[in-house]
């Protein structure tokens, strides 16, 4: 096959019920419809989150506190949740626990005087975000034979990204309709928005616990954490070495949104550069969703490591297009653009791929250990990057931001290539 240290799965048999299942069936589309819908609350949310924030008056660190402490939770609750799905055996029950508690949870933005109930309202999103991601993908893992993963995989991404298209057009909508309360409260449009994110959030909870069938029933009471953990094969954890350093570059997206915003709020205004900024948000998910599926196929027929160290690779010269844009203070709606076009494609290699690898390796008695193990070091990584960034943005610039994190970025690429 395609990938070093496959599961014990790999070796199906062609011919049996396994090898002839259909990559596409009931639990893959309901787990496509439930992060479709939840990705369309989170993202409407985040689109207008920073300009939020500059209405607020919250500086940029602490837009880096907010999303460094929020990925960090979450990067330790995955590590726990995936370890208690495989011991008790419930992951459907889980992870619909997961996606109500980040459902309802942006809400709590739209009452926000400072920007400290918005980390509250980010860091419960988030660690319900955390506790769901690793058993939803071991239950995505189990649902299709693992000739077809890749597929599986991507298409689950494409779905997850379609709702971050369409929450945002409806975040950017709401934003122009609700444009003249503002002139009375400047922070009013963006509550509204927050309010309406329960509405998807709520639906994600329904399409997960009605469609998904869970097919992990076995109970394993004596899975132990660590020794589990311990006994990873070697490949595996030499490919989370790369994983992890370059997720230490790898900031939330939150911080490129407040990049264009920043650039264009001169020429346009603080509303209309955080609409432009958020059409441009749009058009790295688009860009995220049509790439998704195809990088997931074609996995399924070349190495996916090497995909996947593309996919870093233009992350790397994404994180140098900002940084230049600084430097030469770059408002082209064209460039900018671009440059959201790019961190889609590189995202939907990053999410699609380092799951599918990590399910190559771990077969499903502790696969949601593994995808727990997987979620924390780039939980750690989106902590430090998101710190790192919004720290030297606050203390120097912008520009030493992008540059300390392109650096992580490329070595995290050149490191993810040697791995054995």
């Amino acid at each position: 096959m395609n990938n070093i240290s496959q599961s014990p799965e790999i070796n199906n048999i062609p011919g049996t019920q396994k090898s002839k299942q259909k990559w596409f069936n009931r639990s893959v589309a309901g787990m496509g419809l439930a992060s479709f819908f939840s990705d369309a609350s989170h993202e409407m949310a985040t689109t207008v989150l920073p300009g939020f924030l500059s209405v607020i008056g919250a500086p940029p660190s602490a837009l880096g506190i907010i999303e460094g402490v929020s990925d960090a939770a979450s990067s330790f609750i995955k590590l726990w949740a995936g370890w208690i799905s495989d011991k008790i055996g419930k992951r459907k029950l889980l992870a619909s626990a997961g996606y109500f508690i980040t459902g309802i949870s942006k809400a709590l933005f739209a009452f926000a005087l400072t920007w400290h109930l918005v980390f509250l309202g980010r860091l419960t999103a988030w660690i319900g975000r955390g506790f769901r991601g690793p058993i939803r993908d071991a239950m995505l893992a189990d649902a299709v034979a693992p000739e077809v993963r890749g597929k599986a995989f991507g298409f689950h991404r494409a779905g997850d990204t379609l709702g971050a298209i369409i929450g945002p057009v409806i975040g950017i909508i709401l934003l122009e309709v609700w444009q003249p309360l503002s002139i009375d409260n400047p922070s009013k449009p963006f509550r509204n928005i927050f309010l309406i994110t329960l509405i998807p959030g709520m639906l994600a909870v329904l399409s997960f616990a009605l469609m998904v069938k869970d097919t992990h029933k076995d109970k394993n009471h004596n899975l132990k954490f660590w020794l589990t953990i311990k006994g990873f094969p070697t490949q595996f954890k030499s490919y989370l070495v790369g994983v992890g350093i370059f997720g230490l570059g790898d900031f939330a997206p939150t911080f490129l949104i407040l990049a264009a915003t920043t650039l264009l709020t001169t020429e346009y205004g603080i509303v209309k550069a955080a609409q432009l900024a958020g059409m441009m948000y749009i058009a790295r998910n688009i860009s995220y969703t049509l790439a998704s599926y195809p990088i997931g196929a074609l996995s399924d027929k070349i190495k996916r490591v090497y995909l996947l160290a593309a996919g870093y690779f233009l992350a790397t010269l994404t994180v140098a297009g900002f940084m230049l844009a600084f430097i030469l203070n770059i408002s082209n709606l064209i460039f900018l653009f671009a440059l959201f076009t790019f961190a889609g494609i590189y995202i939907a290699a990053e999410d699609t791929l380092e799951t599918a690898i990590t399910a190559d390796h771990i077969s499903t008695e502790t696969r949601g250990i593994a995808m727990g193990v997987l979620g924390t070091v780039n939980g750690i990584g989106d902590f430090t990057a998101s710190i790192l960034i919004g720290f030297l943005w606050t203390a120097f610039s912008p520009i030493a931001g992008f540059a300390a994190t392109g650096v992580l970025m490329l070595i995290g690429t050149i490191t993810i290539l040697f791995y054995k």
